[in-house]
């Protein structure tokens, strides 16, 4: 495996991170800020640098590279594969009523599914219901293929998100990538580092990843009430205060992050389903209890392997960017730690990230997370 790494910064040229060398046919996975991946004429900028690449862009609240975290730029990492394969697919669903188990369903369904290993997913995350899109995607694939990634993001705005392969960036792309090698071995894991506090609700009216009420009152009145004077600041605060949601339906409880308010009907909009009859509570975190959940996220990805990793990707959300604030490279220097400065660490900061749990094999849809996917061929 041979890997490139470039970053810049707005107005600003390419600049390498290690050695510059050339790529055969790299998969060129490009992560940064919205605006600048909507310049004109991006894809033609990256296709001079990688003229046989497959280009991948994603954007994101905030670009991983090496052990910078990056915030108004775009970083590159370009990997040529030595023994193994990979194949892109995408999927758009602007301007169609959007059904994400079945665009899941029929994103991952275009693989072949002999020697299949794993699959990337860079999702756009405006308005795809990412629970349903990973029910979809786990109802076509065979057991032993891991499926992890993440919901591109926008900052802090929530404006919208925008991906693409071997185009211009676009809105409503989700692209997939899927792996393929005998040698090839791919682990992961998540760790959060949130805490319950408070009352726990019952969810007592909901409609996909709405929430109306908990308890029988609206639930938008509730969450304010537990604010106080932060409740000024939604729906941006609630970043800082997720959820924590016990289904019937799942073994381990989610954390779901409020994504928008309605103040009209007083309801939450999260990232992922709500089931009525769930118990929630409220969470909050600290910054040396989010380093220490993204080291040990490092940890179990790393306890399964049998070869030495030669890629780490990283998925991490907005919320814990927004605890980490001047420190957010602390949980990327704990994950480098623990994987070893041999690999080549890259990733993004997202809207909701895709893995499953510990010793499980569906992937799920997260918030507030630190998803470690360790790669080597």
């Amino acid at each position: 495996m041979k890997t490139v790494q470039l970053f810049k910064k707005k107005d600003a040229d390419w600049s390498y991170i290690g050695e510059e060398q050339e790529l055969k046919k790299p998969l060129v996975l490009v992560f940064g800020n919205r605006y600048l991946l909507e310049r004109e004429h991006i894809y033609e900028e990256i296709k001079e640098l990688f003229p046989d690449g497959h280009i991948i862009f994603g954007s994101t609240s905030g670009d991983i590279a090496a052990n910078m975290v990056n915030d108004d730029s775009i970083s590159i990492t370009a990997v040529e594969f030595e023994k193994s394969t990979f194949l892109v697919k995408t999927k758009n669903v602007l301007n169609v009523e959007v059904d994400s188990f079945k665009t899941g369903a029929d994103l991952v369904d275009q693989f072949p599914k002999e020697g299949l290993k794993f699959i990337f997913i860079v999702s756009e995350g405006s308005f795809v219901n990412g629970s349903e899109l990973t029910k979809g995607m786990n109802s076509v694939v065979n057991d032993d293929v891991l499926i992890t990634g993440g919901l591109c993001g926008d900052d802090a705005r929530f404006e919208k998100t925008v991906a693409s392969y071997n185009e211009d960036p676009k809105s409503g792309e989700i692209v997939a990538i899927g792996f393929y090698g005998d040698t090839l071995e791919a682990t992961s894991s998540i760790n959060g580092g949130w805490t319950p506090f408070g009352p726990e609700r019952t969810v007592t009216k909901s409609k996909s990843n709405v929430l109306y009420e908990l308890d029988g009152l609206p639930a938008l009145d509730l969450y304010k009430k537990y604010l106080g004077e932060k409740s000024k600041e939604l729906p941006g605060a609630a970043l800082l205060y997720p959820l924590n949601v016990k289904s019937t339906n799942e073994e381990q409880s989610i954390v779901r992050t409020i994504l928008n308010i309605n103040e009209e009907d007083n309801s939450m909009i999260l990232a992922g389903d709500i089931l009525e009859g769930s118990k929630v509570q409220l969470m909050m975190t600290n910054v040396d209890n989010i380093v220490c959940a993204a080291e040990e996220a490092a940890l179990q990805a790393k306890e399964t392997r049998k070869e030495e990793s030669q890629l780490a990707l990283m998925v991490s959300c907005i919320g814990r960017k927004l605890v980490l604030d001047q420190r957010v490279e602390e949980e990327v220097e704990e994950i480098i730690e623990v994987v070893g400065d041999n690999a080549v660490f890259c990733g993004f900061y997202s809207y909701g990230e895709i893995a499953p749990f510990k010793s499980e094999i569906p992937c799920q849809l997260h918030n507030q997370t630190m998803t470690v996917t360790l790669l080597s061929e």
